[in-house]
């Protein structure tokens, strides 16, 4: 049974405003709104809960065009190709037209997602259910692996970022005997269970931030142009979308696709669309010139993310970006465990999370496409305004994730300034979040492999599944390589 009332529906339409807001201000992104707001859920029941979060995810993907319409600039990383067509277009006086193209773009991608969610997912979990304790382990390393096969250029540091991830999560009591590891013998008391999440992806994706925009001086980010208040020379029409319905499907499937693979993120998402765009289009030669296809191509992936994201967390427990591994901190405050189990364990939840997402879908469409000309002056409010606001959020999130320990807020501020490192040396603090997240179940299902096999390693060889696992994981690896030497010799050509 669908949990939906008049509360639900107000705490969505919250949700995707703030989202939007969020995705609407350069810098401030989904995971950030995610992360600040997850706190407030306590209050809620999951359901509740998952109305606020999803909201949130999608007005925050989806808010990322605005600027990247208006000013050139991305809102998110996932709209990082969308100013390549919609900026051109808004400067010949389309601001209107392409933002609107954008939002429908952005409402069909989301929808195509929600029904690979829908008809995928279960498939997925029923087959994961006959997972032992050595294809669970091997699951996890694949996801390890496809994190570093498609860190382009970067492989190296993706390896780096997750495995680090995975140490840190083993700080604290080792389960099986009880003892401490890994961490100093003065914080033995302080650091017992190990750092929590909430602290720690506020710290990655929000409070690291502060100290970005602390660098820069908080500038006021204005429009240079008046583009949105001069006159518009052409309006929106639904037959702007003639002939783009086969790019349109195309798009929404690339970013479900990029969106099912854990870490990659929604800049790949984009990217990728926008190049089999190119690759497709009758006049490639155009675009990055105001051509509605490219824009079409962008704003349908990104959007396509959000349900693709969640496939891999509810039926193996594997986060496929940064805000489905925030999501992961919903459903442990409220005790529910992702994976194989959970949607046969929670038919309710599984049902409402995609009502919710429909709901958040059309939500975030409503509230955009009609009064986009207002909405738009989002991007005129003064950072140095808002981010003291976002800091007073982050820090009071922290500090209740455990009913006021004074360690949760230094934990914030560690990882904020570990985020901050991170984003000098070009470290991916997505990976690293990862693998914090599945670096315990990553040992306990080799530990409990061992313990099923007598100490005998041969076990992660013996079964056909494993076997299956393997291959793609050395398939991903010989890509990886591949890859990242082709993108190291093209950075010396």
């Amino acid at each position: 049974m669908i949990e939906f009332g008049v509360i639900q529906f107000l705490v969505a339409l919250l949700g995707v405003v703030i989202g939007i807001i969020f995705g609407a201000l350069p810098g401030m992104t989904a995971t950030m709104a995610v992360a600040i707001f997850l706190p407030l859920t306590y209050a809620y029941d999951l359901s509740t809960a998952l109305y606020l979060l999803l909201g949130l995810y999608v007005g925050g993907i989806s808010g990322g065009l605005v600027p990247a319409i208006l000013i050139n600039i991305p809102g998110t990383p996932s709209s990082i190709t969308t100013g390549f067509d919609g900026h051109p277009m808004a400067k010949r006086g389309e601001a209107v037209r392409a933002l609107r193209i954008g939002i429908t773009a952005s409402l069909i991608g989301g929808l195509i997602s929600l029904a690979v969610l829908a008809f995928f997912t279960p498939v997925l979990a029923k087959l994961a259910i006959q997972f032992s304790a050595v294809e669970k382990f091997l699951i996890i390393l694949f996801a390890m692996t496809v994190i570093a096969a498609l860190s382009r250029g970067n492989m190296t540091k993706g390896i780096f970022a997750g495995f680090l991830g995975v140490f840190i999560s083993l700080m604290g009591i080792f389960p099986d005997n009880q003892h401490m590891r890994l961490i100093p013998s003065f914080l033995t008391t302080e650091l017992r269970d190990g750092f929590q999440l909430l602290p720690v992806l506020i710290g990655l994706f929000a409070f690291s931030q502060m100290f970005s925009e602390a660098e820069s001086g908080m500038k006021h980010m204005v429009m240079s142009e008046n583009i949105l208040d001069g006159k518009q020379t052409r309006k929106f029409s639904f037959k702007d979308f003639k002939g783009q319905i086969i790019n349109l499907f195309r798009s929404g499937l690339i970013g479900t696709f990029i969106g099912v693979l854990p870490g990659v993120g929604g800049s790949a998402a984009s990217l990728m669309s926008y190049s089999q765009c190119k690759a497709w289009s009758k006049h490639p030669e155009k675009l990055g010139t105001g051509e509605v296809e490219g824009l079409v191509a962008s704003e349908a992936a990104n959007n396509g993310l959000t349900g693709g994201a969640l496939v891999p967390l509810l039926s193996l427990g594997i986060p496929g970006d940064s805000t489905t591994a925030v999501l992961v901190g919903a459903f442990m405050l409220q005790g529910v465990q992702v994976g194989p189990l959970f949607i046969s364990q929670n038919p309710d939840v599984w049902h409402t999370i995609l009502f919710a997402l429909l709901l958040c879908n059309f939500l975030m469409f409503a509230v955009m496409f009609g009064p986009i000309k207002f909405l738009a002056n989002i991007i005129k409010i003064p950072m140095s305004k808002l981010y003291p606001a976002v800091v007073l959020m982050c820090v009071v999130g922290a500090f209740s994730t455990r009913n006021g320990n004074m360690v949760d807020v230094i934990t914030l501020v560690v990882f904020g300034i570990l985020g901050y490192i991170f984003s000098k040396i070009g470290l991916p603090a997505t990976t690293l979040l990862i693998g914090f997240i599945l670096g315990r179940d990553l040992e306990k299902y080799f530990i409990d492999s061992l313990k099923g096999s007598g100490g005998d390693l041969s076990v992660f060889f013996s079964r056909p599944i494993g076997l299956g696992i393997w291959a793609l994981i050395v398939g991903f690896l010989v890509y990886a390589f591949y890859d990242n030497r082709k993108a190291h010799k093209a950075k010396i050509a």
